[in-house]
């Protein structure tokens, strides 16, 4: 099993995440897109399998703080340029499980992905 977790460290919702996976002893990789930042490419491949209005956090104080033009007439597109530009509107954590995504994290949500 490959299980690969995108996000940034200081996340309180990453940091659930990961303990719940090393409770569960689940091995993983983890990508901080804080350090290395996702190529707009890897975006839209999570983009197309999850849609964008899930992947954008529009939560997060990065996209509240955008000039209204930013924020505004949003699509896939437009997101993805928004997210790559910065990487903090990216939702938290993306978890790849030998090629299938999931967003943000719910204790339950990862039980049901690897039992426990």
């Amino acid at each position: 099993m490959s299980v690969t977790i995108y996000g940034i460290k200081n996340c309180d919702t990453m940091k659930k995440a990961f303990t719940w996976l090393d409770s569960q002893g689940v091995a993983y990789r983890f990508h901080d897109y804080k350090k290395d930042a996702p190529a707009p490419e890897t975006i839209a491949a999570w983009v197309d399998a999850l849609g964008w209005e899930t992947v954008l956090n529009r939560a997060g104080t990065t996209f509240k703080k955008l000039p209204d033009e930013d924020r505004a007439d949003l699509d896939r597109d437009k997101a993805i340029r928004l997210m790559a530009a910065q990487p903090s509107m990216i939702k938290r954590p993306i978890l790849d499980k030998d090629g299938s995504l999931t967003a943000g994290f719910k204790p339950e949500l990862y039980a049901g992905l690897f039992g426990g």
